[in-house]
């Protein structure tokens, strides 16, 4: 059994965090973190409030290394799941808070057809297409400006997806701009631009434990949907359908654990939730997509989108990593929320379309929410 108030504690005294007997640690705001195997400068950007809140985003992949938010005493704690050092991204992270493109999720047996044109993607997911290859967003270099305005704190990052890369068609320049609000929000808005017609799917990939340590199973979560893509075994959807009587009913605040061994079919395709949700919400509105709460420390996350869909994951191919301040990470010790069009949408005529065409400009807005009950 893990003390899971030992392991929260021992973490946030380790980084000098309030509430410990240790000083107060203030970072850099741009501190090296380490080198790319081709011998690139890979450096943490940090991003404050004045609540205490603060965030650390890599140039390498935009990924969230960090992310400290106060639970219901005050008390500051990390959120998301993460490592010390460079080399463990470099060798065995499973997106760990990373931007995801071209495209996020699942594309069937690496193909898609546009415009009359078949394109084949290498299979990093058994035969699909994942997350936009082997080297997608989430291992590359991002040119990063920090942004100072009086209100809040942001970056923002470029980055030129060349004409072939990863197989997708067209040079697509995106930015995704990360800004961390006086409301406790992390507040991430992508755009791109293409030069020829193309597929685009942005998301965000960071793991969260409003504890801070253990599994996620008694976090309590409602989704607002009342619809779910099924999948097959290779988790590509079949179809939508309601998630009335279904292990997929989140429309009542539910626990992650209350149906997650539950003998059902979608479950076990999964090894447990890792389905995309059918939003109730009007096409490009920003609105509620989840909310979270964790009785524990008090921390609720809402999770608020302009995307269609919603995939919940509750971290069931983590495997056994050791990741910050020296907690382990096992399967379930984490779940993701990320915001996006539905998995294999090229394939789907009848999905959400994600093709950016040139003269077009793909926007998409994602907010991480925290406050305390």
């Amino acid at each position: 059994m893990i003390n899971r108030t030992f392991l929260f504690t021992s973490a946030t005294c380790a980084l000098g965090l309030a509430g410990c007997a240790m000083p107060h640690s203030i970072p850099e705001e741009k501190q090296a973190f380490g080198t790319t195997a081709d011998g690139q400068p890979v450096y943490l950007y940090t991003l404050r409030n004045s609540n205490g809140c603060e965030a650390r985003i890599m140039n390498y992949g935009g990924i969230l290394q960090s992310l400290q938010v106060p639970d219901r005493n005050g008390k500051i704690g990390d959120v998301v799941l993460g490592f010390d050092n460079f080399d463990a991204y470099k060798v065995n992270a499973p997106y760990f808070g990373a931007l995801i493109g071209r495209y996020g999720n699942r594309i069937a047996n690496g193909k898609f057809t546009l415009d009359g044109t078949t394109y084949t993607l290498a299979q990093n997911n058994g035969p699909n297409n994942l997350h936009g290859g082997p080297n997608g967003f989430n291992k590359a270099i991002w040119n990063v400006k920090p942004i100072h305005t009086k209100a809040d704190s942001a970056l923002e990052l470029t980055y030129l997806s060349k004409d072939g890369d990863q197989g997708f068609p067209g040079n697509m320049q995106v930015t995704a701009v990360y800004t961390l609000t006086e409301n406790n929000e992390l507040r991430i808005d992508y755009t791109a631009k293409t030069d020829k017609a193309t597929l685009c799917n942005l998301t965000q990939h960071s793991y969260f434990n409003l504890f801070g340590g253990g599994d996620i199973l008694n976090h309590e979560v409602r989704i607002f949907a009342d619809q779910f893509t099924p999948v097959n075994t290779n988790l590509i959807p079949i179809g939508i359908q309601s998630v009335k009587g279904t292990p997929f009913d989140f429309t009542r605040p539910t626990t992650m654990g209350a149906h997650i061994n539950d003998d059902d079919a979608q479950l076990k395709a999964g090894g447990g939730y890792d389905h995309n949700f059918v939003l109730n919400k009007k096409p490009g509105e920003l609105s509620l997509a989840a909310r979270v709460v964790e009785p524990t420390s008090g921390r609720v996350l809402e999770v608020l989108t302009t995307e269609p869909g919603l995939q919940f994951y509750t971290g069931n191919f983590i495997g056994q990593l050791t990741g910050k301040y020296g907690i382990e990470y096992h399967s379930r010790s984490g779940f993701a929320m990320e915001s996006q069009h539905f998995p294999d949408s090229p394939n789907h005529p009848d999905f959400p379309s994600t093709v950016l065409r040139p003269g077009q400009t793909y926007h998409n807005t994602i907010i991480y929410r925290f406050t305390t009950q």
